[in-house]
């Protein structure tokens, strides 16, 4: 819940004039309620065109098999688990806004939970395709499950780092959807009772007759709450586990007990650069700069910083374990990163995920829109690069060089991938279309405490220090959603 008063010199949530309730509802639910415009159908036909390349590629890896893909002996992880670490790590940052800064009532996540949400369960998808791919007998998907053996598999073995992400991988999933869904309830409820005819129906049945009642809403936070206490030992656990793929074995570069909190920083910092890159073309697109406001841009930009640094840390942590080490092996292992053949995805992975998030430390660059929109893409880029070096960089090169091989993705490991990010997309744009892209409700609750117009409601009435409205006035600046005309009659 939001508190009472606010201190006027904080940055506000909302800004515009003469906002109220109706007109939030009515801004966010223009691109459900009305048809969508130019720049969306753009957007949804490249966007589905990797999809069908999606779909092709990988039907086309079911019929001839993974051999059509770029791996020999010696890599037999490339591409694939590459594009499956880098769509688990783009997932946290959906459940971390929504369950860890709940439980911390930090209200700027009110605007980007749902989108961080919705993108979540959309990354888990896209990774939980490359574990089916790979497989080689996707028919046979269900077998790590723990089945009855009359179902056709035998008793799976715990021992096997595979049993372990389908575990952690569908109970992210599953709470993800739940505590997803269970937000939407009220959102859909007020789409509902605007709608007509078979939407209306529709929107019924997915709203669980929500009624609004004071009781309702007592067990919906109170069930909010639940979930995100659930889900926030999920945020540590599912890549802690994605890490034990590497860190279990004896491969020099992966044999490593900084592995677990170094993935977990790893994804936090791309998820949170993805959910950047999402919301700085939705804002503006759908036309919601009053409610995500520079604020949310600079806080999320602040969190890419933190946790770029320290994955930065964790490669400086990385060179010294090698080198204190005293082994050849692990040694050879990192100084191949950077003079090896692949040395060119070493340098892309230090640059783009730690010498560009360095500039972040500047605020004319943080409260930047254009540049920190370029730069939350370098982030998962950078990331991609990351987790192709930890991988490829390792296998191609081990304990004898008689079995050293390169490996050369084929137009299918490609196709795959791009493929991939056009079906995260498509996804996506059908999730604006269908449902509320902001939490509704949420925001509501901070409209009276922090919004622009309740801080000037409080500059007006003339009782605060002048030095507290001058500092006011100059944070908000760099937004672009405010007339900073209205404030020179001050």
């Amino acid at each position: 819940m939001a508190s009472h008063s606010e201190s006027i010199i904080r940055e506000p949530l909302i800004t515009g004039k003469d906002i109220t309730y109706a007109k939030i509802t009515n801004d966010v639910l223009r691109p459900v309620e009305n048809m969508p415009g130019r720049a969306w159908w753009i957007g949804f036909t490249v966007a589905f065109l990797g999809a069908c390349l999606w779909v092709f590629a990988v039907s086309w890896t079911f019929w001839y098999g993974i051999g059509e893909w770029g791996l020999n002996k010696t890599v037999g992880w490339a591409w694939d688990i590459t594009g499956f670490v880098w769509w688990v790590g783009i997932g946290h940052a959906g459940t971390l806004i929504s369950a860890i800064l709940l439980l911390f009532r930090q209200n700027w996540r009110n605007s980007i939970n749902r989108s961080a949400e919705a993108m979540t369960i959309f990354a888990v998808i896209c990774a939980a395709t490359y574990v089916v791919s790979h497989m080689g007998r996707p028919w046979l998907a269900y077998w790590p499950l723990p089945l009855p053996n009359q179902f056709g598999s035998i008793w799976v073995n715990f021992n096997s780092p595979l049993v372990w992400d389908v575990f952690a991988i569908s109970t992210y999933f599953s709470v993800s959807l739940v505590f997803w869904y269970t937000g939407l309830l009220p959102d859909l409820a007020t789409i509902r009772d605007r709608a007509t005819g078979i939407r209306r129906r529709i929107y019924s049945i997915c709203s669980f007759g929500w009624t609004g009642s004071v009781k309702t809403w007592q067990r919906f936070e109170t069930v909010c709450l639940i979930l995100a206490g659930i889900s926030t030992p999920l945020v540590l656990s599912v890549h802690t586990i994605v890490s034990m793929d590497f860190a279990t074995s004896l491969e020099p570069g992966w044999h490593t007990t900084i592995f677990p909190p170094y993935f977990v920083a790893g994804a936090i910092f791309s998820g949170f650069a993805m959910v950047q890159t999402l919301l700085l073309v939705t804002r503006k697109v759908l036309g919601l700069e009053n409610y995500i406001t520079m604020f949310h841009i600079e806080a999320m930009n602040k969190i890419i910083l933190l946790t770029g640094s320290i994955v930065g840390v964790a490669y400086l942590t990385e060179f010294f374990i090698a080198y204190y080490s005293g082994s050849e092996y692990e040694q050879y292992t990192f100084l191949n990163r950077f003079i090896g053949p692949y040395w060119w995805a070493g340098c892309s992975m230090y640059g783009c995920n730690v010498l560009m998030t360095q500039l972040m430390w500047f605020k004319k660059i943080r409260t930047n829109i254009q540049i920190a929109w370029v730069l939350s893409i370098v982030v998962n880029i950078g990331m991609w690069f990351e987790r192709f070096v930890i991988i490829v960089t390792s296998l191609h090169r081990d304990f004898l060089p008689s079995s050293w091989a390169m490996f050369y993705p084929t137009w299918v490991d490609v196709s795959v991938f791009i493929g991939s990010i056009g079906l995260f997309f498509t996804m996506f744009l059908l999730f604006i279309r269908v449902f509320p892209s902001i939490a509704m409700a949420e925001v509501k609750l901070i409209l009276k405490s922090s919004s622009e117009q309740a801080k000037k409601k409080l500059i007006d009435a003339g009782h605060l220090d002048p030095e507290q409205v001058e500092y006011y006035k100059e944070a908000i600046v760099v937004f672009d959603s405010v007339e900073m005309a209205d404030y020179k009659k001050i």
